[in-house]
């Protein structure tokens, strides 16, 4: 189990790793096209932190292991909302804006909801995949536009994404995007081969190191990104980069992984794990409305839904 155990590890740093790598080559060679830096934010970089679970979700999904692809998304978006926001409003609170009410949660809650609809078969299929990516394209599309007209929510998105500087050879750029490819590859091996042996070793189901272990494992960037800018009393745009991961967790994730291959749903995680993320996401909204803000009190609420969460899953 301990080998297990450190072979995820491994496979997570890995994946991180290569994510990174592949973000910096990417947008440094989109700049280098003239490629406005909002646009690239929004594609380039939100694709690659997205990378790891992406590529999670298809090796799982390939190895017929649908339980760990469809855990890894529904636990990252849980714990996106619940854990890293919970800690990140104890520490310090989380001034919301308007586009976060009236854009972001909007979106990431019609997002759940329609996979919660589409799901009540117990697959997502190719054609249900393409709705995903359609949507997640007319999304990208309205906020590109939108910001064109808002300065505003200009400068507040290319804050957000925070884009690495050009590179001075194209050469780099290629090796960095070619590192980032392998390491996303190697890494996915090695993660969701180690969650199989994790969960077969134990005598646990797929489902549960899906919506615990990998789930945690692949939110620990946004985590750690969130508790830093906490510290740093820099919250402003924590809760709309988690929102942002949800809506591509949903949307990007499973799009591309059901197209490759159709993904069957476990009827826990349709009746039990869906449900909470959407409760999850519905209670954000009076938090988000009452103060404008998300105080302690709100995210000492967040996080004991999360461990009380966590508790039912595993035992």
């Amino acid at each position: 189990m301990i080998i297990d155990i450190l072979i995820l590890f491994a496979g997570l740093i890995v994946l991180i790793l290569g994510g990174d790598f592949l973000i910096k080559g990417s947008s440094s060679f989109a700049l280098k096209m003239n490629l406005s830096p909002l646009v690239v934010g929004l594609t380039i970089v939100a694709f690659g932190t997205s990378a790891p679970e992406l590529l999670i979700s298809i090796k799982a999904a390939l190895t017929s292991s649908p339980d760990l692809a469809m855990g890894n998304v529904i636990g990252s978006n849980i714990c996106n909302l619940a854990l890293v926001l919970g800690l990140t409003a104890i520490i310090s609170p989380i001034y919301v804006k308007r586009n976060t009410i009236w854009i972001d949660w909007p979106m990431t809650m019609g997002s759940s909801l329609l996979l919660y609809i589409l799901v009540r078969e117990g697959f997502i299929n190719s054609y249900e995949g393409l709705i995903f990516i359609g949507i997640l394209v007319l999304y990208l599309f309205f906020v590109i536009r939108k910001s064109r007209k808002d300065l505003n929510v200009a400068r507040e998105l290319q804050q957000e994404f925070n884009l690495p500087k050009s590179s001075s050879t194209y050469l780099k750029d290629f090796t960095y995007i070619g590192l980032g490819s392998i390491g996303l590859f190697l890494g996915a091996e090695l993660f969701v081969g180690g969650a199989q042996d994790l969960a077969r070793n134990m005598g646990i189901e797929e489902r549960i190191v899906g919506i615990t272990v990998v789930a945690l494992g692949t939110s620990l960037p946004e985590l750690v990104t969130s508790t830093v800018a906490s510290f740093k009393k820099e919250t402003d745009l924590a809760l709309g980069n988690l929102m942002g991961s949800n809506i591509f967790n949903i949307l990007s994730i499973l799009g591309i992984t059901s197209i490759i291959k159709e993904i069957k749903v476990n009827d826990v995680i349709l009746n039990t794990d869906i449900i909470w993320m959407l409760g999850i996401t519905l209670i954000i909204l009076p938090m988000m409305l009452s103060k404008r803000q998300i105080g302690r009190v709100e995210g000492a609420i967040l996080l004991m839904i999360y461990i009380f969460y966590t508790y039912n899953v595993v035992w």
